[in-house]
């Protein structure tokens, strides 16, 4: 019996030693388990996996020339090898930099301007301030430079090639048909020999058509976006504002088969009260009107819920490119970078240099709604992207056509005696800022992977 005792309790021993090296050796291989798991875990959270099949277009440029390379046939399928992942499909230029953040530099030795003023027939009179008697031009030699990066310079050749049978359509006020003029000429002075164009006008829809290569760049007039009653792009001055907020299907049923959508809303949401009419019979305009005063920015948010309500269940996200563009400065106030007390930006010449320069005249209430309602578009799987040139017109009061301009009606002989009143510091003379908006605008239609040299 005692023998027998002898070897249990032996065996006790042994267990007991074997169960704290197994606990020992296990407790190892756990603390190496997450220790693993929370490194892969660091890798993962700076990697974006996508779960669909993506197009892109690289466009590289280098000192000695521009580069525009197809890779139309790179398949960025989801793939959870994140090493692989990031070799296929590293960062492109506008995910990796905050192309708006920067500074304007003044450079007459780049490709600036972009083309001539007046070897571009398109081009409206209200913006051709050189032939409306404007001296300088400097304002034309600006260079965008964003803090850090750069992105790729219009190179007309390769975009017209690629824009081949596609549909632009920019969407909003008389500042982005100030954009449109922009894009018009960029790409009319980019089509080689002897140009085969349609120009058309149906009241609110304007087309410039290369037939060559089968690119439409059109403007619709909706300045509000949804029904009001400025939709009269000739004949729109009023003191007040007048919308339907809920109607935009009469607008937007003309821009349903675009392939790139570029839309703006802001100038005319300004006033501080904003009518909204209530009931199908009351006419837009009418004397017996009935209707409810809201606040602007209550009301701006309010015709951004029925534009995304509409972009939402009518646009195919995958087969329609959407931008947005930010708000624009209007340099009616001159005190706003030290200047004399009711000036505006008659005369000026050059741009604001201090950093972070805000206008009185930009309502930063309205671009918060705005970036707010595109971010729950994301959330729902609709990307409409910001062209956020907010900041960077800030600091362009110099490229203004105050009285440098077709006028609708001749200046009267007290506007004549005081020509700040009467000035235009809200659109852009052309060659000029539009232009660089466009470059960064097709800086997100075909993104690159690599920047620029600097």
């Amino acid at each position: 019996m005692g023998k027998k005792h002898s070897i249990m309790v032996c065996d006790m021993k042994t267990m007991l030693h074997c169960s704290i090296v197994m606990f020992f050796l296990g407790g190892l291989a756990t603390l190496s388990f997450y220790r693993n798991n929370n490194q892969e875990a660091v890798v993962s959270t700076n990697i974006k996996v996508t779960t669909h099949t993506t197009t892109t277009t690289i466009t590289s440029t280098n000192a000695n020339a521009n580069t525009y390379i197809d890779t139309s046939k790179i398949n960025t399928t989801q793939d959870f090898d994140h090493q692989k992942r990031l070799k296929i499909a590293p960062p492109s230029l506008t995910e990796a930099c905050d192309l708006f953040s920067g500074r304007w530099i003044h450079d007459n030795k780049s490709h600036y301007p972009l083309y001539k003023e007046d070897e571009c027939p398109l081009m409206h009179g209200d913006l051709a301030c050189q032939t409306y008697g404007r001296k300088d031009s400097k304002y034309q030699q600006w260079r965008w430079q964003p803090h850090g990066c750069d992105f790729p310079r219009f190179y007309g050749k390769a975009i017209v090639e690629k824009l081949k049978g596609k549909r632009l359509l920019f969407v909003g006020d008389s500042v982005n048909r100030n954009q449109w003029d922009s894009m018009m000429c960029m790409l009319y002075s980019s089509i080689p020999g002897k140009k085969k164009l349609k120009l058309g006008l149906n009241r609110t829809l304007y087309s410039f058509r290369s037939k060559e290569y089968n690119i439409s760049v059109d403007y619709y007039w909706a300045p509000m976006l949804v029904e009001s009653n400025g939709d009269n792009p000739s004949n729109h001055s009023l003191d007040h504002r007048t919308v339907r907020i809920k109607s935009i299907e009469k607008h937007a049923r003309h821009w349903v088969d675009a392939d790139i959508l570029i839309f703006n809303t802001y100038l005319w949401w300004r006033l501080p009260i904003i009518r909204l009419l209530k009931g199908a019979g009351s006419l837009l305009g009418g004397p017996n009107q009935v209707y409810d005063e809201v606040d602007n920015v209550r009301a701006y948010k309010m015709v951004l819920e029925t534009w995304s309500e509409w972009v939402d269940t009518h646009i195919d996200p995958t087969k329609t490119k959407m931008f947005f563009m930010g708000l624009t400065a209007t340099h009616s106030n001159a005190k706003d970078w030290g200047g004399k007390k009711q000036t505006t930006c008659y005369k000026e010449t050059k741009p604001v240099t201090v950093d972070g320069f805000w206008e009185s005249g930009t309502d930063p209430k309205l671009l918060r709604i705005l970036e707010s309602s595109l971010s729950k578009l994301k959330a729902k799987g609709v990307n409409v992207q910001l062209i956020n040139i907010t900041q960077l017109t800030q600091y362009r009061k110099d490229a203004h056509p105050t009285v440098y301009r077709r006028l609708w009606r001749p200046l009267t002989e007290e506007q004549k005696k005081n020509p700040q009143r009467a000035s235009d510091c809200t659109h852009w003379c052309l060659p000029g800022v539009p232009d660089v908006w466009n470059e960064l605008l097709l800086a997100y239609i075909f993104p690159t992977t690599q920047p620029a040299s600097q």
